[in-house]
């Protein structure tokens, strides 16, 4: 039959013989053995093989993943400010007037003015008859008070010469005693009255002297406000702003924090609206009081005398407030939203930081800031309006030459 066939291929003894090899194991262990070795090797190639693949591919996610975030963040070019010692300016406005502004007006009893002797921008000097008031009352009195002096002084002759004849006849017993006395009164009166009409005659003069209108001191005639003709008296008020010493200055109004910081002395630019010209002076006087509504206070600046530098005129003045030490940053650096300024550094991991800061002078190198940096910081030069804190930053370093 064919099953004995398959069994063995020598009969009945072959049978045993197979019998007996596969009771013994010999059968198995021959013909299963190299099979699965190769089963077993075969599986681990496979495995190592899907392990290679899986490692592939997440090499290639992680690459991928790492571009993705490479060409995510934003390049930006940062600079390194330092510390720059920077000259505190302090820059304010206000009016031109005169230093000491010096008002003249009538210091008689007035009258009608004759002649105006100067005009605004003239130069005076104490004492300098500045217009003439119409006197012919006055002199006309005046010549009458020195008539009655000669007549008060003929008088106190008279007396004296009476009174020395009657001395002589006291010795001959021709004249009392007491008319001696009446005679010495009457002397003594007339000399009196001479002195008293003497007094009289100068007080007129001095009056009438104070019908000149004059200059108190040497100094620049600002405005004339009288004309020949006018009547003038007590009540006219100023008739001419007199500048002592032709001597400006500068009323500049100032912050309350900045006048703290000043000095009398400290220098001071001066330029004039409608000009380009800078007139050099001095603080002279810090207010003592501050406006309560504006929280200024005026730090007066004296100028010498120019001819532009006109009195009620509008200038900007540049204080001197000494000096800084500090970061410069270039205006492209620093933005400012509600909450104030502010700059964006370059932190760890390269990213976008905000950094809140205190901006001071302008400079021709940039903006000093006072706080918020200390300088050593890198600080994204450009493109911060598009930053967002935390933003991924691709850093590059900004060339000192194209800063500026």
């Amino acid at each position: 039959m064919n099953y004995e066939t398959s069994i063995g291929t020598g009969g009945p003894a072959s049978f045993e013989n197979d019998q007996a090899n596969y009771g013994q194991g010999s059968y198995g262990a021959a013909d299963r053995g190299p099979s699965r070795r190769k089963w077993w090797i075969g599986g681990a190639l496979i495995v190592l093989a899907i392990a290679a693949v899986a490692v592939v591919k997440n090499r290639s996610a992680t690459d991928a993943t790492a571009t993705d975030k490479a060409a995510q963040a934003q390049t930006v070019s940062f600079v390194v400010p330092g510390r720059t010692t920077v000259s505190r300016k302090i820059t304010a406005s206000g009016v031109l007037a005169a230093r000491r502004n010096m008002p003249v007006g009538i210091a008689g009893e007035g009258g009608k003015v004759v002649s105006v002797l100067v005009d605004a921008g003239t130069w005076v000097h104490a004492g300098q008859v500045l217009a003439v008031v119409d006197r012919s009352v006055q002199a006309e009195q005046i010549a009458g008070q020195a008539a009655n002096i000669e007549v008060q002084r003929a008088n106190a002759r008279l007396a004296q010469a009476n009174l020395d004849r009657a001395l002589k006849l006291v010795s001959n017993g021709f004249i009392s005693k007491a008319d001696v006395d009446r005679l010495t009164a009457t002397r003594d009166s007339a000399n009196a009255q001479t002195r008293v009409a003497e007094a009289t005659l100068n007080q007129l003069r001095a009056s009438t002297a104070r019908l000149n209108i004059v200059a108190p001191a040497d100094g620049l005639v600002l405005s004339r406000g009288v004309e020949p003709g006018q009547i003038v008296g007590a009540g006219s008020g100023v008739l001419f702003q007199i500048a002592k010493d032709g001597e400006m200055e500068m009323q500049a109004k100032v912050a309350e924090s900045d006048l703290s910081q000043m000095a009398v002395g400290i220098p001071v630019d001066v330029v004039p609206v409608g000009t380009t010209k800078a007139f050099h002076g001095q603080v002279w006087q810090l207010s003592p009081t501050i406006d309560p509504q504006s929280r200024q206070g005026l730090a007066r600046v004296a100028l010498a005398y120019d001819a532009a530098l006109r009195p009620g005129g509008f200038a900007t003045a540049t204080i001197g407030a000494g000096a800084i030490t500090a970061p410069v940053l270039p205006e492209s650096a620093i933005l400012s939203d509600a909450k104030g300024s502010y700059v964006y550094v370059v932190g760890s991991k390269n990213k976008a930081v905000r950094r809140d800061v205190t901006t001071g002078d302008v400079t021709e190198k940039g903006i000093a800031v006072i706080s918020g940096v200390a300088g050593n910081e890198h600080i994204v030069l450009r493109a911060g309006g598009f930053l967002n804190p935390g933003d991924r930053l691709n850093p590059i370093i900004a060339q000192v030459d194209k800063i500026n």
